[in-house]
């Protein structure tokens, strides 16, 4: 009798063990938010209204704002591919940069991290990195994907004319395969059908969405419910491209074809988060939007009262000030904003200690979370941003440059006031310093001798 009752209390205990396990693993589970990491393509911080942007209407990213967090030191690369490779790996670009358009198969990305940690993963937009014949998604962490600026090299070899439109009749890849019956349809809907498939299939496990707009980056084209019918092509090249000419023709169409591309991109946001309300995962889910780069050379916005033109594929301030707004309900206190530096290394940091995801193994994460920052505590924050610029690409040149909150230091040992002069046009003189500049100098300096 005493050793039945001695095995029943076993039993109740080892249920009420099993019970507890079960209910912690379940409350770990709820706290682990679903991400959804919005990217837009060639959109500069100046064209948010949150920002104080008055060129453009994007109510619904401004909405993420008041219910979230704006960053106003948030920057990237001057260009995307240099931008996607930071984004994803947490490292600067003189560690794993190789080429424009490629990201080396050895790479570990947050898609690894993530997937890694039980979130199901997938990436719906621009890739524009390596392909590995269909499967390189797959292997950089991605359960699914929808992708453009895809399938363009088969058996390893470039297929000519492969890349398509990403705008109407778009040229898609699914899973590795061409996307079929594209012809009439427009692009950025097709992918934001996909999230809404994606969202609704997976909205009882956790899901990491990566989402790189296509939008609004050039050609200049007439989004569904513009009156002006076909595209509006590229002047020249980025690097070549005048600035806007106010009361010239050409320059008033393509500018006003960028208005609606901007507002048709804020449109995607904001069907997003409408779905996220409509299926109750607003307080679940993080969603973040910010830009790969600095706004389109040819294009002009007004901010705050003053003019500027984007200067994409520059290192300047416009080049690689890109916007940064984060929402999660009930977790990030609405309508705050965040003064800190934040780089493109930054995210994959961030994403683990919010997911509670181990870090990539055997591999230097150059970034610095900011999650404290964003459930409103002071965290960690940067004293620097670090830039290694090197695309290899058309006429663009290799830079390499530090800064804080006001200095910007490059490595040939030119030092700018950027906030006083955002287009860098007069040097600080070495021999004229201030105490504060030269101590700005000297810490910007020491970063550049050690990242190397």
């Amino acid at each position: 009798m005493r050793k039945l009752i001695t095995l029943l209390l076993c039993c109740v205990l080892s249920l009420t063990a099993s019970a507890s396990t079960q209910r912690g693993s379940s409350q770990q589970t709820a706290t682990r938010p679903n991400i959804i990491l919005i990217m837009a393509d060639d959109q500069g911080y100046e064209t948010i209204g949150a920002n104080g942007g008055t060129s453009y209407k994007t109510p619904n990213i401004d909405r993420l704002a008041a219910n979230g967090m704006r960053f106003e030191n948030a920057y990237a690369h001057p260009l995307c591919t240099p931008s996607r490779v930071a984004l994803m790996t947490g490292q600067y670009n003189f560690r794993n940069y190789t080429s424009f358009g490629e990201l080396r198969l050895s790479e570990k990305t947050f898609g690894h991290m993530l997937r890694d940690a039980g979130y199901k993963t997938a990436i719906v937009g621009k890739w524009q990195l390596s392909e590995r014949d269909f499967q390189a998604p797959f292997h950089f962490g991605f359960d699914e994907y929808l992708l453009w600026h895809f399938g363009m090299r088969v058996n390893g070899v470039q297929t000519p004319g492969a890349q398509g439109s990403r705008y109407w009749d778009p040229v898609f890849y699914h899973d590795g395969k061409l996307l079929p019956n594209a012809k009439g349809k427009f692009g950025p809907d097709v992918m934001a059908d996909f999230v809404e498939q994606y969202i609704q299939k997976h909205q009882a496990e956790p899901f990491f969405l990566y989402y790189p707009l296509v939008l609004p980056h050039d050609p200049w084209i007439a989004p569904p419910g513009d009156p002006t019918p076909g595209e509006f092509p590229t002047e020249v090249t980025v690097a070549g491209t005048r600035g806007a000419t106010p009361g010239d023709k050409e320059s008033e169409e393509r500018q006003r074809r960028f208005a609606a591309m901007v507002e048709y991109a804020d449109k995607l946001v904001g069907r997003v988060n409408a779905q996220l309300d409509t299926l109750k995962l607003s307080e679940k889910t993080l969603v973040i939007f910010t830009g790969d780069n600095g706004t389109f050379p040819a294009l002009r916005s007004t901010i705050n009262g003053r003019q500027m033109n984007g200067a994409k594929g520059r290192p300047t301030d416009a080049g690689t000030h890109v916007p940064l707004i984060a929402q999660w309900k009930g977790q990030i206190p609405a309508g705050k904003v965040n003064q800190d530096l934040i780089d493109f290394t930054d995210f994959l940091p961030t994403l683990a200690e919010i997911t509670g995801a181990s870090l990539p193994a055997g591999v230097t994460v150059d970034g610095r979370s900011f999650a404290p920052q964003l459930r409103g505590q002071k965290g960690e924050p940067r004293e620097w941003i670090f830039c290694h610029y090197d695309p290899r690409w058309a006429n663009f040149t290799f830079t390499r440059y530090a800064q804080d909150k006001q200095y910007k230091l490059y490595y040939d040992g030119v030092l700018y006031d950027y906030r006083q002069d955002p287009l860098e046009k007069t040097p600080l003189a070495p021999t004229s310093l201030t105490p504060a500049q030269e101590k700005s100098r000297q810490k910007l300096q020491k970063v550049l001798d050690t990242l190397k």
